[in-house]
């Protein structure tokens, strides 16, 4: 299995090929997005990451150039600030987004994630997390066995993170999948519905702030 890493910086290009390569993985290092394009026309790689701020082109648009000659399976990398444009990257094509600076951990969880989700086989359609289940197909809940009653967008919110097995979803990209919005009243929503959700679970810790990210589902 190989990864073509897109990356023009090099001290965190070489730190991510050496995780990747430490994890199973081939890595090809490109440093722009014309180099990038020739890698993919020549032999369509496992999995792309790709970071959007490139030296020669934007990276968004080397994001939709991949995506019309291949469904390889693609990682935007973005800066933290960049909400809008990570948003944009997984509607121009891209299966899913790291925020630098960013985990090994982390990384290679959302790798997995990501190529589980496009060759077919999926997240398993009930989640444990301790004791909670959720139900994704069913869109139910249970805790030590027990029924809880989460209204719909506290549902979406709980199945947004419990889709994403263990992994850190940044805030803009909850409020963007449950909410469609990224504005100021909209992430005052989230908080009070994380909180919610928090209480009738009654396990405060199943869902960890992520300092400055966003959340994850402990499991």
């Amino acid at each position: 299995m190989w990864a073509l890493l897109v990356e023009d910086d090099a001290v965190l290009g070489s730190a991510v090929a050496k995780a990747l390569t430490a994890n199973g993985f081939r890595v090809r290092h490109v440093t722009d997005g014309a180099a990038a394009l020739a890698a993919v026309a020549e032999s369509v790689p496992d999995v792309v990451l790709l970071d959007m701020g490139l030296p020669d082109r934007d990276g968004l648009a080397v994001c939709r150039a991949i995506r019309e000659v291949s469904r390889v399976p693609i990682l935007a990398v973005t800066g933290r600030g960049a909400v809008q444009a990570r948003i944009t990257g997984l509607r121009s094509g891209a299966d899913d987004y790291i925020v630098k600076p960013f985990l090994v951990e982390e990384l290679i969880a959302r790798i997995d994630a990501v190529l589980r989700r496009t060759r077919g086989l999926g997240v398993a359609p009930t989640v444990l997390a301790g004791d909670v289940e959720v139900d994704l197909s069913r869109r139910s809940v249970t805790v030590a066995g027990e029924p809880v009653t989460l209204a719909r967008k506290e549902f979406d919110l709980l199945a947004a993170l419990a889709r994403r097995e263990g992994a850190v979803v940044a805030r803009d990209e909850l409020l963007d999948e449950v909410w469609g919005s990224v504005d100021a009243s909209a992430r005052r929503t989230l908080e009070a519905h994380i909180g919610l959700v928090r209480s009738k679970l009654g396990r405060p810790g199943a869902i960890v702030t992520v300092r400055g990210v966003g959340y994850r589902l402990d499991r």
